[in-house]
């Protein structure tokens, strides 16, 4: 097993330096002026070629290259070039906003998902039938569509939840939940309809299978032979849609934190790269790839478990 997560874990390290890498050299090609933004339109050429020298972009592109890993490999992320703050101080504000609501989004999901799969599964007829019915319209629903309705219906015309904002769970973790709940059931929604998809077709395949039909004659309970034996079986294939969903919460969320004022790294990765903020995007890009690596990371150390055939 330790060589298994060895092999993972050098592949997520892998993963993340070539999509910071690649990303860095796309960023050299978006056509902004970094400089000319910062000093305004009324600078001297002489002004925006200085402050040009201060950020470094006066240098040829491999030397910044190397600079920017040498830094990285260090963790350092650099410095916001429009606001001088250092770019981990950035995503400090913003990443707790995002994960609270991705990280329940995917609990939900996981947890909803399991329930209705293995009950559409187990008893078929109109609930299998009403089940993928909603299924598909969910997954046809945008996470946008969505939290605009909810928005509107639970927050403004109910009063339920609030419509806006964020409270940190040190403040408030009453009002934490509130502020997060609607954005993340936003969120799951779409990944509910795909991952409980392919637990109800798992659970049917596996339920079919002749150890079932042992365990059945020999008198096990149900809820053992479910969730004990079937739904372990079962759980591999829901686990790699699972996870990526994860990378599809991380997405959806930029348009989720705008409609509920949200100041998450959607919001932090919209307005930085409208501006052309380079350390703040690289360093938004990174963390991200390295939350869905370790999402995958954990996803497969699940696999291994559940399967040891995964672990060669």
């Amino acid at each position: 097993m330790l060589g298994f997560l060895v092999r993972r874990l050098v592949a997520a390290l892998v993963l993340v330096l070539v999509l910071a890498s690649v990303t860095f050299v796309l960023l050299q090609f978006t056509g902004t002026n970094p400089a000319r933004a910062i000093v305004g339109q009324s600078a001297t050429a002489a002004q925006e070629a200085q402050k040009a020298a201060e950020l470094g972009l006066d240098e040829p592109l491999p030397v910044r290259y190397a600079s920017f890993l040498g830094h990285l490999v260090r963790g350092d992320l650099g410095t916001s070039w429009f606001t001088g703050q250092p770019v981990s101080s950035t995503l400090a504000n913003a990443l707790p906003v995002t994960l609270s609501i991705v990280v329940l989004g995917l609990v939900l999901s996981a947890v909803v998902s399991t329930l209705i799969g293995v009950a559409a599964a187990v008893r078929g007829g109109w609930l299998d039938r009403v089940v993928q019915v909603l299924a598909v319209l969910g997954f046809a629903l945008p996470s946008f569509l969505v939290a605009l309705l909810l928005a509107l219906f639970v927050a403004v015309k109910w009063h339920l939840l609030p419509a806006t904002g964020y409270v940190r769970f040190a403040d408030d973790p009453s009002g934490w939940w509130k502020s997060i709940l609607l954005p993340a059931v936003s969120l799951a929604v779409g990944a509910i309809a795909a991952t409980a998809q392919q637990v109800r077709g798992s659970m049917v395949d596996v339920l079919r299978r002749d150890y079932v039909r042992t365990l059945r004659a020999r008198g096990i309970s149900t809820r053992s032979l479910l969730f004990r034996h079937a739904l372990r079986n079962a759980a591999p294939p829901a686990l790699t849609v699972l996870a990526l969903q994860f990378i599809g919460l991380i997405g959806g969320a930029v348009v989720v934190e705008k409609v509920f004022g949200l100041s998450g790294i959607g919001t932090a990765a919209l307005s930085t790269a409208s501006q052309g903020d380079q350390p703040v995007v690289l360093g938004i890009v990174v963390v991200t790839v390295v939350l869905i690596a370790l999402v995958n990371l954990l996803m497969d150390v699940a696999h291994g478990w559940l399967n040891p055939k995964v672990r060669v």
